[in-house]
């Protein structure tokens, strides 16, 4: 079996549209792991390449932190491999299902991001789910879908309900599953998960502390989370991700893994 992490570098084979998508999806598996998000291999980040309708996704059994832009899988919205690297590493079913509906329903969607953090799966779990209670959590009050568990994500029929469920939001709850978050761009969609995920971190805290917790009133909740959202302010990321990258280019120099832009 070929399951060597040594891939070529593909940056002259392909558009510049495809090549700059392929290092910021890359930058993001890598932005996912410096902030413990990750699972193992398990979970995916997809990205449309402009002016197409494949997506990139990552190979099934690398590290988050082994992801590079020559060694991302091009795929159909149903799940069909279009390119590969030379490996033995395929891509998992439950990639395309839950992000393939996405990107097909949502035209608007350039990017989704799958996790299953421990903060995450214990507020997924939770009955009263995200609650708001930091400023950091208020920006979804009104703004996040949640989606019933139905086994894991391998079923064509559950695309629809997912779908319905995301509805026009960025962000998701899978309770009893983990996170999901989405966006017009990677940086967008990081960004919005790395605050669901605080979001999350903080309520588990909150609520482990075993005190009485308090909440701001209807009208502020709902002014404060209008405020926050993409239309509202500028979009999420453009001023954050110049500066990831540089964390990101900073950590390559001790991290002994090819460069996310190999």
């Amino acid at each position: 079996m070929n399951y060597s992490t040594d891939f070529k570098c593909i940056r002259n084979d392909v558009s510049a549209q495809e090549w700059q998508t392929r290092m910021d999806l890359a930058a993001c598996y890598r932005l996912v792991d410096q902030y413990g998000m990750t699972d193992l291999i398990y979970n995916h980040i997809t990205a449309r390449i402009p002016g197409t309708e494949h997506l990139l996704i990552n190979l099934y059994g690398l590290l988050y932190k082994e992801i590079t832009a020559s060694n991302l899988v091009k795929i159909d919205a149903e799940g069909s491999i279009v390119w590969k690297p030379d490996t033995d590493y395929g891509i998992n079913v439950s990639g395309y299902v839950i992000h393939g509906a996405i990107h097909k329903a949502r035209p608007d969607v350039a990017c989704v991001l799958h996790t299953h953090t421990r903060a995450g799966m214990a507020v997924s779990a939770m009955a009263c789910g995200l609650l708001p209670l930091s400023q950091t959590s208020i920006r979804f009050v009104g703004h996040l879908g949640y989606h019933d568990y139905e086994g894991p994500a391998i079923d064509l029929d559950e695309r629809e309900r997912l779908v319905r469920d995301l509805g026009p939001h960025d962000a998701m709850v899978m309770r009893n599953h983990g996170l999901l978050s989405c966006g017009a761009t990677i940086q967008q969609a990081f960004n919005t998960m790395y605050q669901l995920e605080l979001s999350c971190r903080s309520q588990v805290d909150a609520m482990a502390a075993r005190t009485e917790l308090t909440m701001p009133g209807e009208n502020v909740l709902a002014h404060t989370a209008h405020l926050y959202q993409p239309g509202a302010r500028r979009p999420y990321g453009v001023l954050e991700w110049p500066a990831m990258l540089r964390l990101l280019e900073a950590e390559q120099r001790s991290s002994g893994y090819p460069p996310y832009w190999q």
